[in-house]
């Protein structure tokens, strides 16, 4: 029987293709469910559940669709080093990637991006892509973020933290705020353009802002 109300379910990786040393946990918050895997060995600096409810916020400020599910793997340098090179051609390790699954125009145009008024250069959204036709009881996965819990760490108590990378602050404050930033980016959300940057910080900040025990919405 599906869990309610945000409910946490642990998955044996027994028979999977998830290391039995790793942790995987669903969380249903309103109309999505966020898969987190917590690697072998990495510290866990928030429960699974603050982590889920933010997720879904960042979710719900950026207008993605729902019923989905979103996967967040908390992992450490090693892995981020390894996907930064595959996927980017980077060398070393960075704190937080995401990989969306759905295209930008699945989700609703926003400050900077294209589609928004004085955009004419950057080309216009014709709308909201279609969704997936699924079987019934499924749901689209919008993508995955991953995080380096040791790079947040290390950032954090560095004073290398925070949106300008000039902050000292709890590790916690770190991982929660890579975490909003890696689910907008999986959203469509981009800091390459300048006005796109500054709305992505804002929106990072009001998200942050709101007390962990809150509801989404």
């Amino acid at each position: 029987m599906r869990p309610d109300g945000g409910a946490e379910v642990d998955r044996e990786a027994s028979g999977t293709s998830v290391p039995p040393s790793d942790r995987v946990s669903s969380r249903y918050v309103e109309g999505w469910r966020i898969d987190v895997t917590v690697r072998a060995g990495v510290p866990r600096v928030l429960p699974v559940a603050v982590l889920a409810r933010l997720a879904v916020r960042g979710l719900v400020r950026a207008g993605a669709p729902s019923p989905a599910s979103l996967g967040l793997v908390l992992s450490d340098d090693a892995e981020l080093a390894a996907l930064n090179r595959e996927t980017f051609g980077h060398r070393g390790p960075t704190d937080v990637l995401s990989f969306p699954l759905l295209p930008p125009d699945a989700f609703p145009p926003h400050e900077g991006s294209a589609g928004t008024p004085g955009d004419e250069v950057r080309g216009a959204r014709p709308g909201r892509h279609p969704a997936f036709v699924l079987p019934p009881g499924q749901r689209p996965n919008l993508g995955d973020i991953v995080l380096s819990v040791e790079r947040a760490i290390e950032q954090a108590a560095s004073g290398t933290g925070g949106q300008a990378n000039d902050r000292a602050w709890a590790a916690s404050d770190e991982v929660r705020l890579l975490v909003v930033h890696g689910v907008l980016h999986v959203c469509g959300w981009d800091h390459a353009d300048t006005r796109e940057g500054e709305a992505m910080r804002a929106l990072e900040a009001e998200i942050l802002a709101m007390p962990d025990g809150t509801a989404a919405r």
